[in-house]
Parts: structure tokens; sequence; C-alpha cells
């Protein structure tokens, strides 16, 4: 099947997006975008397993691309996961691949939001080393089955030309009341690990994410910004930017351990490739401070 090629030239008024994930926190925020830059989107009521169902959206609304913000990421945490295997391969692995499917049935583009919590440090990829995990390494992170699953969809999904797959990892938002955000989630830790991380500014990468789906670009893209930030640099500068009084303290992996039941990923991701593409793209401290710290400084302290 041949791809459509829309919108291509910043022209909003022929992009038509059809959006997966309509109660999840990215694919509200994506809503948002396109009604701030007056483009036509649906949501689909379809489940991602139910092919019938997905084709039915795609024929009413007839996209120009489609998006997927939907699956589970496990409530309130990856843990579910562990013991909700089957809705999880329903929905990761099932709901993803058919709609990918579809998608490529009917010629359209599927932006696909992934994760980039399918790696972990290692001999080649030293933790404080600078050298990221790139687009096309194999994945070396199973210690949780959400990954396990999440890594074998990627693998899958390369076979489709018309995916473009987004490895996100620990997305954050100026939204700090929203309990998805990884500083909302540390900061009411009672004890958080501190590791130099990859990160997704979603204020920042999901304009970028619309732009991608307007150049019709596909493969997989490290989806982070370039660079890492630790757990205590990103509460020191809460400190600073939020709240003068705020306090944490730390523990170590083994510590950790042993409060969680799957392990967590920890990794850099390599962005030469999104930076190429965006050229504009800030480093993750500087992304912080600009979308999500400044904005919040004078609202809290006034």
């Amino acid at each position: 099947m041949g791809i459509q090629a829309n919108g291509i030239n910043g022209d909003s008024s022929s992009l038509k997006f059809l959006i997966y994930g309509r109660t999840g926190w990215i694919g509200g925020l994506l809503g948002r975008l396109c009604e701030e830059r007056h483009i036509q989107y649906a949501y689909g009521s379809g489940r991602l397993e139910n092919r019938s169902q997905l084709i039915a959206d795609i024929k009413s609304t007839n996209p120009t691309h489609v998006f997927n913000a939907a699956g589970v990421t496990g409530r309130p945490n990856v843990d579910w996961c562990e013991s909700h295997k089957v809705e999880t391969i329903r929905a990761n692995v099932a709901g993803t691949l058919t709609l990918a499917d579809v998608c490529w049935e009917q010629g359209l583009i599927l932006v696909n939001y992934a994760t980039g919590c399918i790696f972990e440090y290692d001999d080649l990829h030293p933790l404080g080393s600078g050298v990221g995990f790139k687009e096309e390494d194999k994945p070396n992170f199973v210690g949780s089955f959400y990954s396990k699953t999440k890594a074998m969809v990627e693998e899958l999904l390369k076979n489709y030309e018309n995916v473009c797959t987004l490895r996100v990892r620990m997305p954050i938002s100026s939204d700090l009341m929203n309990p998805r955000n990884f500083i909302t989630k540390i900061t009411r830790y009672e004890k958080v690990v501190d590791i130099p991380n990859s990160m997704t500014i979603l204020d920042e990468l999901l304009p970028i994410s619309i732009e991608m789906a307007k150049r019709n670009l596909t493969g997989i893209w490290n989806f982070t910004n370039p660079g890492v930030v630790s757990h205590n640099e990103i509460l020191e500068m809460y400190r600073d930017y939020i709240d003068p009084h705020f306090t944490w303290k730390n523990f170590t992996l083994e510590e950790q351990a042993k409060v969680i039941i799957a392990p967590r990923s920890n990794n850099e991701l390599d962005t030469t490739k999104l930076k190429n593409e965006f050229p504009e793209l800030l480093p993750i401290k500087e992304s912080l401070v600009k979308y999500v710290f400044k904005p919040n400084q004078s609202t809290s302290k006034a």
C-alpha cells in the first residue's frame, strides 16, 4: 500500500488527525495542540484490538494521519502489568499491531508513542559515559513485563514502513499537578533513587511529533531531549524554582528493589537523529527550565 503524503509544507488545512487515547495524558494533550494549531482531529472510539471498529473509525473520519497514544502502562505504575499480563498483551501488543496493520492497509502513516524503557546501562553504554543507545540498537532490558511487551512490538513494527515509532521516556510536562508527570511522581515518593536518565519534555516534544507527521517521517526515533538528568538534579530545580522548603530522601537501587515488583529501566538514548531533523531541540536541563520550571515559578511563589 502506498502512503499518503498530506500536509507537507506546513499547511494545516489539509490535515486531519485520528487520535487514539482520548482519556490518556498524551492523547488529551494532542487534542489541545490540534485545537491551538487549527488542525482538524477526531478521537477514535474503537478498541485497538478490534479491527472492524478501527476500520469504521477511519472510514467515518477520513484522516490524513493516525496517532496512537493508547495502551496500558499500569496504575499506579508498571508493576500492575506483572499481575495483568493478558490485559497488557491485549492493549500493547495485539492492539498496537492491529492498528498498525489497518493503517498499512489504508495507506496511512501511524505515529506511535512508544517507550525508550527497553534499555538499561551496560558495558557498551555505561552510566555517565554520554554514550547513548541508538535507534537501531537491540533492546537489552526485559526486567518488567511492560518493557518486554514494548520491545516485542517495536521489533515487529519495524516491518511496517508506515509506522513512526517514538521512544518516549519518563515524560514530564508543565502540569505539575498531573500524577502521570515524572516530576510529580518523584516529589510524592517517600524516597527516590538518583540516576541520570534520558527524559521527554512533552511541552517541547509533542509539537515536534505533529511536525513529524506533517513531514511524513517514519521509522524508529529516540524521542527524548538530548542529554541526561538525574532525580536529584530535578528535585533541586523543583526546590529552587517551586518550593524552597522541599526536601527528599534518597535510597539505593538495592533498597528500591525491595519496594517494587519489577525492576525499572535506566538509560541514556542517543538523540542525534532527532536533533538533526529538529536542530532547535533543547538539551534536557534547558528544556526543563524553559518549559516546566520557569512557567510555574511566578504562580507558585505569588
